[in-house]
């Protein structure tokens, strides 16, 4: 699994999106999109590849750790901003396929609160108000994703298809 909230730019990027004086971290701006196209691309070159840790909570990666694809020559990438770069990696034959993972509104606010909490993101008051405009904003973003090339999926439909996937291709593991 390649966690791509780990190409945010760092919060003090000059080059980051801003409304008003705050950092606009909704926007695909605010992350490395080419970097994370160029990390794919040495993770199915060579197998595995350095990436970031990213601290959400301190706005800045951390740390960074090899990822190991163990000789699998596929592998989940996810992300609020995967869809960005479905095109570029499809371009690059880096793609074996694209979903946007459509869940209820609700269960995914509560989920995203519960994790953002834990693991103390940001502060009680900013985390909810974040919340609730990301599941006003829901429809849009999957309908982006969507334009950008990303199929709009249930969990279960996602397994069928790599399964199907797996079936076509029985040289992959």
């Amino acid at each position: 699994m390649l966690c791509l909230d780990d190409f945010y730019k760092n919060g003090d990027d000059p080059t980051l999106p801003r409304r008003g004086d705050q950092v606009d971290w909704e926007s695909p701006l605010s992350w490395d999109a080419g970097a994370a196209v160029d990390t794919i691309a040495r993770l199915l070159r060579d197998g595995k590849a350095e990436v970031p840790v990213y601290a959400i909570g301190a706005d800045r990666r951390v740390d960074t750790r090899v990822l190991d694809l163990a000789g699998s020559p596929l592998f989940v990438a996810e992300g609020i901003f995967a869809a960005e770069i479905v095109a570029e990696c499809r371009r690059r034959g880096l793609l074996a396929g694209a979903y946007a993972l459509r869940r209820p509104r609700g269960a995914t606010f509560l989920r995203r609160l519960r994790r953002d909490l834990a693991e103390q993101r940001k502060a009680p008051g900013v985390l909810l108000r974040r919340g609730l405009t990301l599941l006003r904003a829901e429809p849009a973003v999957l309908r982006r994703q969507a334009g950008l090339g990303a199929q709009p999926a249930r969990g279960g439909e996602i397994v069928r298809r790599v399964t199907e996937l797996l079936a076509r291709h029985p040289h992959l593991p």
